[in-house]
């Protein structure tokens, strides 16, 4: 019986030439999966049909959306999720969910081995592979472009001579992944740190040096969900959707920078992210409205651990399971309005208002009507600096 293997396919070069190549190599029947991630711009039917085209014994394309949006990008804006500080985990989110569906197809189809597109030297050989391991650990993996020492150049010429129905080619050279969440491009002239990016490279985002009128938005939450964009109830997936368009006229969320993969090397990367960025601006501001100090300062280091763990692919590990755990519970109160102008690349916050709020108006006053009992802070001041105090009397003495 001739084996079947279910390749993570995304219609591009790795991909397309990885159906004839994985055929041939392997004297297997290649069931391609392809699954829609909100990625606009990309006619899944196309996607669909020219895995057909490509030598693919079967095609399959999951609508993940709605799952991609309230299961992946809304646990990363509860974590804040920055790697780095920067990047919102646009690639990195989707990987755990396109493992999970290969997983589906390959009981569904008879698959005994998964096959994805990823390099050597890349992060998301490892986000698929550990997602497997964790859900399916009796499937084989084989990478054709690591396993079989794949060059992009040599890709690309492989692809020409078989007549592949692909984009890419000698003159469009940019490795591209996007998804709701965001877009990802890198390769090409990007890869000399140097070379500024061009506005070829953007897609999800116009210019954003250009005048235009700014936009004003109110999104509101509760316990750390978006429900409402501009009063309007609407599921995670359309709000981060409008604020794609919306942010993205406006600039917002174009990221250009030098990563720390988990291989080991650095890579450049340029991202767009406007609806991401904007909602974890928004969502981080209404935090620190209504989440107590210590918890706030603790869930800090548990956001920057909890982008680290899903960047390095580990969705399904324990560490993981448990800092959702603590995240959602910091989530109980994060509940309310925050006002944003999105503008010339930026988005601002400037209102927010929560029933939820610790926010004291007469508490935080410097006018009358100050409830703040200011005669109680001396002494407050002397004990906690007592410490510092008492280790500087110490240095003196042996000095």
């Amino acid at each position: 019986m001739t084996e079947r293997v279910v390749l993570a396919y995304s219609g591009g070069l790795d991909t397309s030439v990885a159906i004839p190549y994985l055929a041939e190599k392997m004297n297997a029947e290649v069931v391609c999966v392809a699954v829609d991630l909100g990625q606009g711009g990309e006619d899944m039917e196309a996607i669909q049909k020219r895995a057909i085209d490509c030598g693919a014994a079967e095609s399959v394309v999951v609508d993940a959306k709605e799952e991609f949006a309230a299961d992946f990008c809304v646990p990363a804006l509860q974590a804040n999720a920055l790697y780095m500080d920067r990047y919102p985990l646009v690639s990195s989110l989707s990987r755990p969910l396109i493992a999970k569906h290969l997983v589906t197809a390959a009981q569904q189809f008879g698959g005994t081995i998964v096959s994805h597109g990823c390099t050597g030297k890349g992060n998301d050989q490892v986000r698929f592979e550990a997602g497997l391991a964790a859900l399916a650990p009796d499937l084989k993996v084989v990478a054709p472009a690591r396993d079989f020492a794949w060059t992009r150049d040599k890709a690309i010429e492989y692809a020409e001579a078989k007549g592949l129905p692909i984009e890419t080619s000698k003159k469009n050279p940019f490795s591209i992944d996007q998804n709701l969440w965001g877009r990802a491009v890198e390769t090409g002239f990007l890869e000399d740190i140097w070379n500024g990016p061009t506005e070829e490279v953007y897609s999800y985002t116009a210019d954003p040096s250009q005048p235009r009128d700014s936009d004003e938005v109110v999104l509101t939450f509760e316990a750390g969900v978006p429900v409402k964009i501009d009063g309007r109830s609407l599921p995670p997936y359309q709000i981060i959707d409008e604020l794609n368009q919306r942010a993205g006229a406006q600039g917002v969320g174009r990221i250009d920078m030098v990563e720390d993969r988990l291989v080991g090397i650095k890579s450049r990367e340029v991202y767009e992210a406007p609806g991401a960025i904007a909602l974890i601006n928004a969502h981080m501001e209404l935090e620190n409205v209504t989440v107590e100090r210590d918890l706030a300062r603790f869930k800090r280091g548990v956001d920057q651990r909890w982008s680290e763990l899903v960047y390095d692919g580990l969705w399904f590990s324990p560490l993981k399971d448990a800092l959702d755990a603590l995240i959602r519970q910091a989530q109980k109160h994060v509940s309310g309005d925050v006002r944003m102008t999105l503008h010339a690349g930026k988005a601002t916050v400037t209102g927010r208002r929560s029933e939820e709020s610790l926010y004291d108006f007469s508490l935080a006053t410097y006018d009358t009507g100050d409830t703040f009992d200011q005669s109680l802070a001396k002494g407050f001041v002397q004990l906690f600096s007592l410490p510092a105090k008492i280790a500087a009397a110490r240095d003196a003495r042996k000095g």
